[in-house]
């Protein structure tokens, strides 16, 4: 995958003028050494054999993880390259990406959210439409990082509006909470379901009709 720096500097200024950007201390540092070192301590601490070969390499595996997998959004060097074209054709209807499986972790127990995402947005006429598969490298990018749900919405809605320069965009998500599936209080069957309209969605009640009959309609199948 290619990466803009450039943009995803643009992005987080914009997220933290917002007010809306995930907590952060400035220290981002790959270090798989150090969180290997740390998590075998942990390991150790619950009673773990650290000599025994099937959890011997296990903390470089989880640090490992931790880098390249599930909290690589933290990272805005690695912020998706998002192609845009100029729209030519002055396409102004409604382009929906639908079913965008998100894969996050819960920032107040770091267990799984699990769910999907379904995002649209009506081009400016004299705007961009953007490569299709950005949108999922979109969420994906801000699902990889400890989060919560109600941010991870809005994140993904206002990165979108400055990407395409437009305010007309929608975001839709329901998610499994693993935190409230396996602790606490072990309900197997809710969801949480958060969504945010912009610009026409929010204002035009035919259209804020269409967005959501087209996930409804999905969330039935």
């Amino acid at each position: 995958m290619k990466y803009d720096a450039k943009l995803g500097k643009e992005v987080q200024d914009h997220l933290v003028e917002l007010g809306v950007e995930t907590p952060m201390n400035g220290g981002y540092e790959h270090n798989v050494e150090y969180v290997g070192n740390k998590f075998r301590d942990i390991m150790e601490k619950i009673g773990c054999d650290m000599d025994d070969d099937s959890m011997r390499d296990s903390p470089n595996r989880v640090a490992s993880m931790f880098f390249d997998e599930l909290f690589s959004g933290m990272d805005y060097n690695k912020f998706p390259r998002c192609t845009t074209f100029e729209n030519k054709m002055a396409f102004d209807s409604m382009v929906v990406q639908k079913n965008i499986i998100v894969k996050s972790v819960c920032e107040h127990h770091f267990q799984t959210i699990y769910g999907k995402c379904h995002v649209s947005y009506i081009p400016a006429a004299n705007g961009f439409v953007i490569g299709l598969s950005k949108l999922n490298r979109v969420v994906n990018f801000f699902a990889r990082r400890p989060q919560v749900q109600e941010r991870l919405t809005e994140q993904v809605f206002r990165a979108l509006q400055l990407i395409l320069g437009t305010d007309n965009v929608a975001v839709y998500m329901e998610c499994d909470h693993f935190c409230v599936k396996a602790r606490g209080v072990e309900d197997v069957n809710s969801s949480m379901v958060t969504s945010r309209l912009g610009g026409a969605f929010f204002d035009d009640e035919k259209t804020r009709s269409e967005f959501m009959q087209i996930v409804w309609g999905m969330n039935r199948c």
